[in-house]
Order: structure tokens, then sequence, then C-alpha cells
């Protein structure tokens, strides 16, 4: 039928002008999720019942000439943490496994405004705490370009329905890299918006009603097109405070290549890349130079990495701390007091992090306010920063326990949690980061690199991305499917 790999823009366009029908199109994906799904295991909650019934109705309302929404009639698949009336919702934790949503998500009833249907959901890894996407409930979740290896986590599904053209659009979240992780190993788009404007309400496990720090839901797509589009439609006030605030994000700064302004970080002593993910950096570099764009090598924000990392791992651990059972945090304090002081190794900082009392997490978050400061500054000079999102393309499935795991990196082990680092340079100052692919490795398995820019120039990081689809040729897909 040929509408696989289209993007949702284009999906949406086609229904609207009577090239396909709603209901043709939810029928294509279905039988593309019943025909491949069964080797990558990605779509692990279905309902494809109520998906028909929603197409059908979409279709109706086009009939009659109603006004419809950006999205109208478009397929679309969600991470499992979401929300949807009447599906489980458990975080890949078994504990969870008969948890129902009672209601959608705030971001899934956006979605549906807009006038996307649901498919299902996409699997994750427990708690979402996983650069790969497993748990005892689903199973694991494939790499389309290799099914040995992973998709990446915790939107590790999520990637790989925009991947292998199982639905029209995802949307995941990230506190780690987990839209941007996945993306970059699955060769298609993420974007992390800037913390806090689009809502998390119902990306929840029961009992959790506040916002976390530091952590976001945003889009997957196939082009950066369709990540500008999902970002007008999810973002904007929490219903909380919407009566007394509203979002005004900037347009992008520059239409032009050539008039961006862009700092290369292609690798860190804290969390060396793979030589060839580095060059792929200074390739993009060098390619962006020659079309008269302003490049720098050495330019960095005013504060040194190592503090602005471990800022970061304290700010995570703390957030996360917060969904321990007790008896994880009773483990947790009996490991940071036989700890050397003098270890600052990721285990120990993650640990103490997580049992850190209120007093030093305010110590740290008056670092991070010196962090966003400076950050400020710099986006004054430069509009992007592009860096890699990890150190290598995609591994293959590793599921010892996360301590026993390294990463080879050029044949050598690192830690393996080390590459949050890259990460971290957006999440724990609120800046929003899309990944867009830059083509493959020699290998063959997909690089994509972060384009980190100043919080709430969404719309700036975005645009880069779909210019510098113009250059590299942006979504590939990959083969068999």
């Amino acid at each position: 039928m040929g509408f696989e790999f289209s993007s949702a823009g284009e999906l949406a366009r086609a229904i609207r002008e009577g090239v396909i029908s709603s209901r043709e199109l939810t029928d294509f994906f279905i039988a593309r999720i019943e025909r491949f799904d069964v080797d990558l295991n990605a779509v692990v909650v279905r309902d494809f019942d109520r998906a028909r019934a929603a197409a059908d109705s979409a279709d109706e309302a086009l009939a009659a000439g109603r006004e419809v929404g950006p999205l109208h009639g478009v397929p679309m698949t969600i991470k499992e943490a979401y929300d949807i009336e009447g599906l489980p919702t458990t975080w890949g934790m078994p504990p969870f496994k008969d948890n129902v949503a009672a209601r959608d998500s705030e971001s899934v009833r956006r979605f549906k405004a807009a006038g996307a249907l649901f498919l299902g959901k996409t699997n994750v890894p427990v708690q979402l705490t996983d650069f790969q996407s497993y748990n005892e409930i689903y199973g694991t979740t494939g790499n389309p370009w290799d099914p040995a290896r992973s998709p990446g986590g915790s939107s590790g599904g999520s990637a790989v329905a925009a991947a292998a053209g199982l639905s029209g659009l995802e949307s995941g979240s990230d506190v780690g890299g987990s839209i941007r992780n996945p993306a970059h190993y699955c060769g298609v788009y993420g974007h992390k918006p800037t913390w806090n404007i689009v809502p998390q309400q119902g990306h929840a496990l029961p009992g959790m009603l506040t916002t976390p720090d530091i952590a976001v839901v945003g889009p997957i797509a196939r082009s950066a097109e369709d990540l500008a589009l999902c970002l007008e439609v999810v973002s904007g006030p929490d219903p909380l405070v919407e009566h007394g605030w509203s979002l005004d994000l900037p347009p992008p700064r520059h239409r032009q290549l050539s008039e961006y302004r862009v700092a290369l970080w292609p690798t860190d002593d804290l969390a060396p890349v793979s030589g060839e993910i580095a060059d792929r950096v200074q390739r993009v570099g060098d390619h962006l130079a020659s079309l008269g764009a302003k490049v720098s090598d050495s330019a960095r924000p005013a504060f040194e990495p190592a503090m602005g990392h471990e800022t970061y791992l304290y700010m995570l651990g703390g957030m996360m701390s917060g969904s321990l059972p007790p008896e994880a945090l009773a483990g947790m304090e009996a490991m940071v007091a036989n700890l050397d002081p003098l270890d600052r190794g990721y285990d120990a900082m993650l640990a103490r992090a997580a049992v850190q009392k209120h007093g030093e997490w305010l110590m740290r978050n008056t670092q991070r306010e010196r962090m966003r400061l400076a950050w400020r500054d710099f986006f004054e000079d430069w509009d992007i920063l592009l860096c890699p999102q990890v150190a290598t393309t995609a591994f293959e499935h590793d599921h010892r326990p996360i301590d026993a795991r390294t990463l080879k990196v050029d044949g050598v082990d690192q830690p393996f949690f080390q590459q949050i680092f890259w990460s971290g340079l957006a999440t724990a100052s609120y800046l929003p980061s899309t990944v867009f692919p830059t083509g493959l490795s020699e290998g063959g398995l997909p690089i994509g690199l972060q384009a980190v820019g100043g919080a709430y120039a969404d719309h700036t990081c975005i645009e880069f991305a779909r210019l510098m689809a113009e250059e590299l040729g942006g979504f590939v897909p990959p083969p068999g499917f």
C-alpha cells in the first residue's frame, strides 16, 4: 500500500484528501503488527477493536464535513507507561500487572483531541530504568536493524514501532535518555522537550500524582516535521494551572543551516564514545561549516563537566528514589553507610543520591541553577550544541544485573551507565534536545546525534534536525520491513 513509512502529517493529509480512509489505514497497520511484531515484540498491549471503531468514527466525521484535527484518523501507538482508559499500565513491573487505567493520560487526551487513534501500547524495561526494553510481563523487544540487539530504553518499543512502520506515530518519556537513546539505536527522530512544557499527568503508576523533576514526555517519529506537529498538539499548561498561564514557544531561530551557530562536543574523558560516533559529530560539523555555519570545536558552557554530571546524577537518583519501596531504600542506606567516602563510582553516587537528605538536594539544586544560568549565557552565543547521545551503536541484549554489566567502547570495557553523561547534559538543566539520524555505521547500524538547544528553544532544535535531513537523508527504513 506504501504508507508504512509515511510521516504522520502525510498520513493525515492522505485521509483528509480521500486517498485512504482511516479504517483502511488502521487495518493496514494492524496487519503489519500481526506480521512483523512476532519477531520484534514492540506492540505488547493491543487494542485493535477500539482502534477500528475509532477509525470508523473518524471516517464518518470526515464524510459529514465536521472540523477535524491535525492528526485526524491517524493510527498511533504509545509507550506502555502512559494511561489509556481500560488498558494496563504496569511499567513492566509484575506487582502492577493487573493495574488497569481508569482514564486517559493528558497526552493521550490531547492526541485524541487532535484526531489520532490508538492501536495499543509499546514495551518498556522494568520501572523504565534500562537502555533495553524487557520485563517479565511482556518479554523482550528486539531492534528492527538486528533483533539480537537492544532497541534502547525505556521507550524502546516506541522507537521500534516507528522504525519498523508498525504505526503512524509514537510518544515516549525521558529522564536518562529514554526517548533519545532508542531514537539513536533505531534510526528515528526523538525530542526531549524543555521540562514541564508537556504535562505528565497520567504517565504514572498508582499513587504518583506530582510532576517529577527532570523527567519529560515527548514524541518519537519518522520525521522532524512530525516532532514539531506533535509538540504543538501535546505542549501547553498542565490542567491544574491552565487558568493561570499559557505557553508561547518561540519559532526556530533560523531557517537555513548556514545561519546556525553550532558548538561540537564529540567525546569526553568522563564518558568516551566510540571513534566512529565521535567522528560522525566532527564530520557533521565540518559539513555545516562548508555550508557557511559558524562551528566551534571548543565552545563549552561555563561550568566543569564533572560537577555538572554529578549534579545530574544526584537529581536523577533523588527523583527516582521517590518510587522505591521501603526495603529498597533501606538497602541503599545500608550500602551508603559502608561506602568509602572517596568512592565516586556510579553505583556509589546513585546510592548516595537515592538517600540524600533534603538539605543536600537543595545544595545540588543550587548547583543546577548555576548550570542553568551558564547554559543561558552559552546559548546567547550558540544556537545548537551537537554531541553524541550514547557511546556506541545498538549493543547486543544483556540481561545480567545492571551492576554486573559493562559496555565495550572500541574494545575497552566502560561502566554501563557511564554513557548517561550525554543525556544529562540537557536533562539536568531542563533543556530541549532532538536526536536525529545521520546515516549508518560501518556495521550497518543507525547513528543518531543530539541537537541540544537553550531553554524553550524546542522548535530551533527540531528545525535544525529537519534541515539536517535535507543534507543527510533523514530516516531510512530498516531492511526487511
